[in-house]
């Protein structure tokens, strides 16, 4: 590899982590501080204590992984749509992200039903149709790990990232299409003003650190892209010489 390709390589990593490295210092603190917020302002629920802070992290991660999963259906769109490898890198970025969020969901879940309902699982719609849409994004970054091919790995990815997608209503609406051990959703209307600040306050902080590993992930994801096209080119370069 050239130096001045080298050198290029470096300047492009030392800016993108200059852009991002302030997201997360922002998404810390103030995810630092709505926990601090919650702990110190909400009182313990009536029926489940303290547990009830659980919800402060479970239902900013459930709501921002879907945000995530928006992100993928987006990208994986205008990939199929325009063929364009930064959409490719942004809906697998978003994927992994998404699918990390969708993994603590379910285990604080777990975490909270065993107290409530007497069992760490049960096969309620809600929690299944969240575990299938976490294992259809499982299989997306698996299907991304084992295909070598770009091309193909990002058109069977568009495909299996929109399909995911699709899922995602259908995990919203379970608790009111199907009987379900699971509570609705909750609005300002139907939740104790002592908890909405506190959500909102969590939510807001997790979409940020959200961004932040959106974005750090799509630049990782674009260096180690241009760093093998450029271990493809010295190769062909070694080749023809």
């Amino acid at each position: 590899m050239a130096v001045g390709t080298m050198d290029l390589t470096t300047d492009v990593a030392a800016s993108a982590r200059g852009r991002t490295n302030w997201l997360g210092v922002a998404g810390i603190l103030a995810l630092a501080a709505a926990q601090l917020f919650v702990f110190v302002t909400s009182p313990p629920d009536r029926d489940m204590g303290h547990l009830q802070k659980i919800m402060y992290v479970h239902v900013p991660a459930a709501w921002n992984a879907f945000l995530a999963y928006f992100v993928v259906a987006i990208a994986s769109l205008r990939y199929l749509w325009k063929g364009r490898q930064t959409d490719d890198l942004l809906a697998a970025s978003a994927a992994e992200v998404g699918a990390l969020l969708t993994g603590l969901t379910l285990a604080l879940g777990m975490i909270w039903g065993r107290p409530t309902w007497g069992v760490w699982w049960t096969w309620d719609p809600r929690l299944t149709s969240t575990a299938v849409l976490f294992f259809i994004f499982i299989a997306y970054l698996l299907l991304r790990a084992f295909v070598d091919d770009p091309e193909r790995r990002a058109q069977w990815s568009a495909v299996v990232g929109l399909l995911g997608a699709l899922n995602v209503p259908i995990v919203y609406m379970s608790v009111k299409w199907w009987r379900t051990l699971h509570q609705p959703q909750s609005s300002p209307e139907t939740l104790d003003p002592a908890y909405t600040m506190g959500l909102r306050l969590n939510a807001i902080a997790l979409l940020i650190v959200m961004i932040y590993f959106i974005r750090k992930r799509y630049e990782i994801a674009r260096l180690e892209r241009s760093v093998e096209h450029m271990a493809q080119e010295a190769a062909m370069r070694g080749g023809h010489s």
